[in-house]
């Protein structure tokens, strides 16, 4: 017996509700917005599936969310209620999507075809947060409140390593181009470098409210973040060498992915805007389709473009920025 079976947890074939859209909402430009069929869905974390289709998850409608890169959008309630996803999903080293149940402390798994399965961390209260791919063929994932960073094996097996520094509010983790795992500590602004054995380097900000919040390996070998209270984006090398490059008139910042044309892609939640910014720190800033969107986290999908989350509603939408239009409208 799987050891996900044998530990107790719950396992159920979720509900299902698929939608394929009209038309799309679209501008001449760059975006086009699909509309979640739950109302007040508050699309969070996306992330690209292992089936080309892109996951995201619905804080409110406490479901996990697929789009395809035509605007086919199915929906899977979680077994738990209140569950709350919110900040962590990704795809596993076993074929299926991987997502943290912030509220209800719990780790879960959504295979392709819809069953969920969920884990529970073993600290309580622990809100587990941000969640990546190791290097090792585990899940690592962060604790927010527990002040840990977790690791947990596709059979089901928790390992958890205090961070350093006491009260440190993690928010963000990903694998870096070093093979470690790069984490956030929103609280006290710092970047912690953990290694799969569970040994901790961190790096302390300039600005002790800066916030860093989402961070992800760069096409330039260095890893990028955002700064949700700073109004900057870093650049931290592996060694540990910041820099930071100002974001004109941003008040918040939170998603942060790397497109299929080399440059990396942000979302401003409170300015409706989607930034880019090359590897040498150019920074543009895209207005999304709709005003007040509130975009939340962002991400490559198998198309080479982004998607991302609106989560106000309206729209309660997901939005692709469409980089091979750019590019065409780019063409003598």
């Amino acid at each position: 017996m799987p050891r996900i079976a044998a530990v107790g947890r719950l396992a159920a074939l979720a509900i299902v509700v698929v939608i394929h859209t009209a038309g799309p909402r679209a501008s001449a430009q760059t975006f086009r917005e699909y509309p979640i069929p739950t109302s007040n869905a508050v699309p969070e974390a996306i992330a690209a599936g292992p089936d080309g289709a892109v996951w995201f998850l619905e804080k409110t409608a406490n479901k996990v969310g697929r789009i395809t890169t035509s605007g086919v959008i199915t929906e899977y309630t979680i077994p738990t209620a209140n569950a709350q996803p919110f900040a962590g999903i990704t795809t596993g080293p076993d074929g299926a999507i991987w997502f943290t149940e912030d509220e209800v402390n719990k780790i879960g798994r959504i295979t392709t075809f819809g069953t969920i399965t969920e884990l529970t961390v073993p600290t309580p209260n622990s809100v587990p947060y941000g969640l990546t791919r190791g290097p090792d063929g585990n899940l690592w994932f962060i604790e927010y409140t527990g002040n840990k960073v977790g690791k947990l094996t596709p059979g089901g097996t928790f390992t958890e390593f205090p961070i350093p520094t006491a009260a440190a509010g993690p928010v963000g983790i990903t694998l870096g181009p070093d093979n470690n795992l790069w984490v956030t500590e929103y609280d006290k602004a710092k970047i912690a470098r953990v290694t799969s054995s569970g040994s901790f380097t961190e790096f302390t900000l300039p600005n002790p409210s800066c916030g860093p919040a989402q961070i992800t390996a760069g096409p330039d070998g260095n890893l990028w973040f955002t700064e949700d209270n700073g109004g900057k984006i870093g650049r931290m090398s592996v060694s540990g060498v910041l820099t930071e490059f100002p974001v004109t008139g941003a008040t918040a910042l939170r998603g942060i992915a790397v497109g299929g044309d080399g440059n990396l892609y942000f979302t401003e939640p409170l300015q409706s805007k989607i930034g880019r910014i090359t590897t040498s720190g150019v920074v543009t800033q895209f207005p999304t389709l709709t005003p007040a969107a509130f975009p939340t986290f962002i991400t490559r999908g198998s198309d080479g473009n982004l998607w991302f989350g609106e989560a106000s509603s309206p729209p309660n939408a997901i939005s692709v920025f469409d980089l091979r239009v750019r590019h065409r409208a780019a063409r003598p």
